[in-house]
């Protein structure tokens, strides 16, 4: 049996508000959910699919056992709603497709405001809703480069529009400011209400 342990009442809908986003945006996402530790407080970390291929996170304070496992998001929405308790089981033996990033490795590249993220983010549903097809907008606009960030010491980050429609649909950013890190090989953004990671891709500018 998987155990899902989170105490606080507030974090446990604050999850369960991350995974019902989740749902929404794709009703056959897959959730993984990994055990850690922050400042000696043990820590569940939720991992999502988007229909963005972008990655979605929250982590909250609890445990979870076994530590590292993956499961149907709307199961795992089914558990933290209608049960409502501390402990749940959220079942197990989904499928996670791919790589998750690493834990260590990252560098602060820069902070955008949410305004401008939330500008970028409207001019590029309009270029969208222009060229979307039956299937949605395609792949090649998606990969492009809508904001280009860069530290004194550090990267060059390009982050493509995929990436910003993954933070809007999660409904991540309310006002404040987007915190964007790198690694050599992945790319995250870190809004008020969570973050999404990508690898990063060489992309062509589309907004300016």
């Amino acid at each position: 049996m998987t155990v899902l342990s989170i105490p606080d009442e507030d974090e446990r809908g604050d999850l369960g508000a991350f995974i019902a986003r989740v749902v929404r945006l794709d009703p056959a996402a897959s959730a993984r959910l990994r055990a850690g530790t922050s400042l000696g407080v043990d820590t569940v970390t939720a991992w999502a699919s988007t229909p963005f291929d972008v990655l979605a996170t929250r982590t909250v304070h609890g445990r979870v056992d076994p530590s590292d496992i993956t499961t149907a998001a709307n199961a795992l929405l089914t558990a933290l709603a209608v049960e409502r308790s501390a402990t749940v089981d959220p079942g197990a033996g989904g499928f996670w497709p791919g790589d998750l990033p690493p834990e260590s490795g990252w560098s602060a590249v820069d902070v955008v405001p949410g305004s401008e993220i939330d500008a970028i983010t409207e001019r590029g549903l309009a270029v969208a809703r222009e060229n979307a097809g039956p299937l949605g907008p395609p792949a090649s606009l998606l990969d492009q480069t809508v904001l280009t960030v860069s530290a004194a010491a550090g990267p060059t980050v390009k982050v493509p529009l995929r990436c910003l429609f993954a933070l809007s649909g999660m409904g991540f950013v309310s006002g404040g400011e987007v915190r964007v890190s790198a690694t050599d090989a992945w790319l995250r953004l870190d809004a008020h209400y969570g973050a999404v990671v990508r690898r990063r891709t060489l992309t062509l500018p589309l907004l300016v």
